[in-house]
């Protein structure tokens, strides 16, 4: 029997899964906030720095390694601290980074990026325990995606409030405002501490030797292959990441090449950053109502290859309300996956090991996240532009699709 089994029988009120959503809500959307930050102020950053502005996507891939150094070694933490005090350090973590980040050395921002990725990590295994030991089953799928609409929203905040800080005052003194943000969300969040971590277990030892020890480090890993239905489930998920990665990352670069000026290519950007907090919530909604989030992640593996098929074909001769539609569409297709597949992720974990299970599949998904975007940019420079790339993340969603169905037939068969 798995986790989900045991929670089914309780069927919480609102009142017991209200306040860990909104905790976990809020604790997503200011943990993305600090990770749009680095993008945010580069210029101005690496100016101050010595850096070259190249060098972001080395400080980026710095934030990548820290979450995913907490993501191999953190379950002891959680199981030991409780989730919710996890999260919090996770936030103090990052105000951490933030402040790391206004010294004028080198290796500064490649330190404080690595904090901040760090404190990113707890977000999705002590997110996951949360939520599925609190939300009712019949809603499961769509309070997963409310708190991972904390993503896009965090950074449609982050946007809005990073640019308009840094015009008006010293990038520095920008950034300790910004440090008070995850302290302030750290308190919020403190009175449902002690009856969300109430299972906790304070005699886990989290010591060096227990977090680095090949035990804990290949345990996430190890929970997710254990499951054929979980390697499909991980393998989509890394596709789904090279979509929403390479997506994000050249959206702006490649509509300002057609032709668009950076402040045109920005609004298509936020369209569909903004098309994605409600394509979150649409999709856990239309799971629950289902009642498969696996079918709902096939018919939406489907339908991002098909818009990815369509970027492909756009040129400079597309009118600009056409472009926003089309990027609208992405924001819901591409960018939406998330909360579902975290939910399914976390029903199909092994009893106890919700947040050991989360963070391995999450580990997939990293990596392609990182893979994603760096093959879009050789497949541009090397096989005919942007339509050869945007053709191959379609043909890799595909993939997804093919790994989705497997994992449904399989998933089928052992119940």
């Amino acid at each position: 029997m798995n986790d989900s089994e045991g929670v089914r029988a309780r069927a919480p009120s609102a009142a017991l899964w209200l306040w860990p959503l909104l905790a976990t809500l809020g604790i997503q959307t200011t943990s993305a906030f600090l990770s749009r930050l680095v993008p945010t102020v580069a210029p101005v950053m690496t100016a101050a720095t010595g850096l070259a502005p190249e060098s972001i996507g080395a400080i980026a891939g710095a934030g990548t390694f820290g979450s995913i150094i907490f993501l191999m070694i953190g379950h002891p933490l959680i199981r030991r601290f409780g989730p919710i005090r996890t999260l919090q350090i996770g936030l103090l973590l990052g105000g951490a980074g933030v402040a790391l980040l206004t010294p004028p050395w080198a290796l500064a921002p490649f330190l404080a990026n690595m904090l901040l990725g760090l404190g990113y990590g707890p977000s999705a295994p002590a997110g996951s325990d949360i939520l599925l030991k609190h939300a009712p089953p019949a809603h499961r799928t769509l309070i997963f995606s409310l708190k991972q609409a904390g993503v896009p929203l965090g950074g449609v905040l982050a946007g809005l409030a990073l640019p308009f800080l840094v015009e008006r005052m010293d990038w520095r003194m920008a950034l300790i405002l910004v440090g008070l943000v995850p302290i302030a969300t750290v308190l919020i969040v403190q009175p449902i501490r002690a009856s969300v971590d109430r299972d906790r277990d304070p005699e886990q030892p989290v010591g060096p030797g227990v977090l680095f020890s090949p035990h804990t480090m290949l345990g996430p890993l190890r929970a997710v292959i254990s499951s054929p239905p979980l390697r499909g489930l991980s393998l989509a998920g890394c596709c789904f990441a090279v979509g929403q990665g390479s997506l994000f990352a050249f959206t702006v670069t490649w509509l300002v090449g057609l032709g668009y000026d950076l402040v045109t290519a920005g609004l298509v950007f936020a369209v569909m950053q903004a098309t994605g907090v409600f394509g979150r919530v649409a999709l856990g909604w239309v799971s629950d109502r289902w009642g498969s989030g696996v079918r709902t992640l096939i018919i939406n593996a489907i339908a991002a290859a098909a818009t990815m098929a369509t970027f492909a074909a756009l040129s400079a001769a597309w009118p600009l309300w056409l472009v926003m539609v089309v990027a609208g569409v992405a924001g819901v297709t591409v960018s939406s996956w998330n909360g579902v597949h975290l939910a399914e992720v976390a029903r199909h974990a092994p009893k106890g090991r919700v947040s050991e299970t989360t963070a391995g599949a999450t580990i997939v998904t990293f990596v392609g996240y990182v893979v994603g975007p760096a093959a879009f940019g050789l497949i541009t420079s090397t096989f005919g532009g942007y339509p050869a790339a945007f053709s191959a993340v379609a043909l890799t969603l595909l993939v997804a699709f093919a790994s989705l169905f497997r994992s449904a037939r399989q998933d089928a068969a052992g119940s």
